[in-house]
């Protein structure tokens, strides 16, 4: 039987003077992580007073891989970037020869004053408070940090009521999308009857650019398992799932070892801190199918069946799983609850707005110089987040939008960006929150396109249940090419707006009724560029290629004969050390030329 000095905090050796931290997560490993972690463990072997550590994603995915260096007794940091074997190995024997760290490659500091320090020291870290600080696969360093603190609390101290209404006073609203109220559907839970119930978190990140549910689950899993169990036992449920799109192995992986490790330390099971509640949690894996994201069609998938949306009510926390009463939070909720229950309402709720409390994960990505995971409170602007954390825009070109929310959001142009980012606001404009993509657009970005991206996504996802769903968005696709290949007509935009009220209005679940809105959003913002393609045949961007037309500057040309000699489509003549010239009757548009030109003799206009 577990008792309540289970989940106090191991008893742990005398901390090493140094520590060395390597972020293996999924973007680290990408950018050779794995290689410097390796050779750091074989130039550190024998050298007791430093440990080499492995942790998860700092958020810092522009500067992978990452390595930190420092000194737990005098609190004080050091995080560097773009490490390799050879820079990391040189970064600590800097160190051990003079006993201060290196400037070489150095990305923040927490003692003193670092160009693009901004990224971290701007945010307030509540979600991604353990990422890239612990070691996701050891069970003791959550521990150690005060995990499991929250849950045991919770069953030793508090009722379930009590549980539910510390969440409503923290303003916790789902960070799926929809911002629910998180207290609210608790409460439909756990007053439902049922011969069981359960916990569902929603890992099924499916969202272009998205990757904020996986670096949690690979950098802190305990935090999401810890967050079900406070879920569990407020709603009374018994057991749960975690729905894990199989594209993420490590996150997969880690899972399991945080869960096998948890019932190891009598976290998960039977009679938990010597209580009457027990609680159990298993893993399944998706096959990736964006729809499978909706509430009722997750359901489905985790029962075994074809995961397809059911028409509601009831809702899952009437009849949801096998039946039962289910309530579904994804991976950025769960994170936050026990922070919630350990530290109180009061000292979550200091941030944010009046109606969106806290703070939000964002995946920013992009053109902008510093992309990455970000966590900043509710309340903040757009431009916040591009300017002040993400450093602006590559090569300091014009910004020209962002795409919130994912396929299901909307874009909004540059000038509407000191918008505060809260659910309320972000609606006014015609966006969501969505699960937290952020993608940054200049110039070059042609908002056609875009759309089309979008779309095409949302098209090739619909499960085709609705009628409207799975033809109404292949026919706003079909518009969408004919526009971006310079066949559009003047009918075109009235036809994509009827479809998408159409669309919105009869589809059955949220992939459906939100489809239409990157399409619609650029039409209010960006219609300019629609009848550009439309009625001139231009794309102002120059990234739709079927509206480009291709020719060499003479004076630049040298006549190398590059541009010949890869023209798929024989296009370009020309004899040695004479100018060429392209047929733009032959020309396919493929952008060839231009790639191979060493003289920048070849244009697109």
């Amino acid at each position: 039987m577990a008792t309540a000095k289970t989940a106090k905090t191991a008893k742990t050796a005398k901390k090493p003077k140094t520590v060395i931290k390597v972020g293996l997560a999924t973007c680290g490993i990408a950018a050779g992580a794995d290689k410097v972690f390796a050779s750091l463990a074989k130039y550190l072997d024998g050298k007791k007073d430093i440990e080499l550590k492995r942790t998860g994603c700092l958020g810092m995915c522009y500067s992978e891989p990452n390595l930190e260096l420092s000194f737990p007794e005098k609190n004080e940091r050091y995080i560097y970037g773009k490490v390799t074997p050879e820079t990391a190995e040189k970064i600590v024997k800097g160190f051990l020869e003079t006993g201060r760290p290196v400037e070489d490659n150095l990305m923040f500091s927490n003692v003193h004053e670092v160009t693009g320090a901004e990224f971290l020291s701007k945010q307030q870290r509540i979600v991604l408070r353990n990422c890239g600080v612990i070691d996701p696969e050891d069970i003791n360093d959550y521990i150690g940090v005060g995990g499991y603190e929250a849950i045991r609390k919770a069953v030793t101290e508090m009722t379930p009521e009590q549980v539910i209404k510390e969440i409503e006073l923290s303003g916790l609203r789902g960070r799926g999308g929809a911002g629910f109220s998180t207290a609210l559907k608790w409460s439909f839970a756990q007053a439902n009857q049922g011969s069981a119930k359960y916990v569902i978190c929603n890992a099924d990140e499916g969202d272009p650019g998205a990757f904020m549910d996986r670096s949690v689950l690979e950098s802190d899993p305990n935090s999401v398992i810890e967050g079900m169990l406070i879920a569990g036992y407020a709603i009374g449920a018994s057991g749960g799932y975690i729905y894990v799109r199989a594209e993420y192995p490590l996150a997969v992986s880690r899972l399991t070892k945080a869960i096998a490790q948890a019932k190891e330390k009598m976290l998960l099971g039977e009679n938990l801190f010597g209580s009457s509640f027990s609680f159990d949690i298993q893993l399944r894996e998706g096959a990736g199918a964006f729809v499978c994201g909706e509430e009722t069609a997750l359901i489905m998938s985790v029962e075994g069946k074809r995961g397809m949306p059911k028409l509601r009510p009831p809702f899952p926390a009437q009849s949801g799983l096998w039946g039962q009463p289910t309530i579904i939070n994804n991976v950025e909720t769960l994170a936050n609850v026990a922070f919630i229950i350990k530290q109180g309402a009061s000292a979550y709720n200091v941030y944010g707005t009046e109606k969106s409390k806290g703070t939000k994960v964002f995946a920013l990505a992009g053109k902008v110089k510093r992309g990455g995971l970000v966590e900043v409170p509710m309340g903040v602007s757009i431009n916040e987040i591009v300017f002040d954390i993400g450093g602006g825009i590559v090569e300091d070109r014009p910004f020209k939008a962002v795409q919130t929310g994912g396929p299901s959001g909307g874009c909004i142009p540059a000038n509407l960006c000191s918008t505060p980012i809260d659910y309320d606001s972000l609606a006014q404009i015609g966006s969501i929150m969505g699960s937290g993509g952020l993608l940054v657009m200049d110039e070059t970005t042609c908002m056609v396109d875009v759309a089309k991206f979008f779309l095409n996504f949302t098209q090739s996802e619909s499960c085709g249940k609705c009628t409207f769903c799975r033809v109404g968005t292949r026919q706003m696709k079909l518009i969408l090419d004919r526009i971006t290949e310079g066949k559009g007509d003047n009918d075109d935009l009235a036809k994509l707006e009827e479809l998408a009220a159409s669309i919105s209005q009869g589809s059955l679940c949220g992939l459906g009724q939100t489809a239409p809105n990157p399409v619609l959003t650029t039409l209010k913002y960006f219609r300019d560029e629609y009848e550009k393609h439309i009625l001139d045949h231009k794309c102002p961007a120059k990234k739709c290629k079927d509206l480009l037309v291709y020719s060499i500057i003479a004076e630049k040309c040298t006549g190398c004969g590059l541009c010949r000699k890869n023209c798929p489509a024989g296009a370009i003549s020309g004899d040695k050390k004479v100018p060429h010239t392209i047929d733009t009757e032959k020309c396919i548009h493929c952008g060839v030329c231009i790639d191979n030109c060493k003289f920048e003799a070849v244009t697109a206009e």
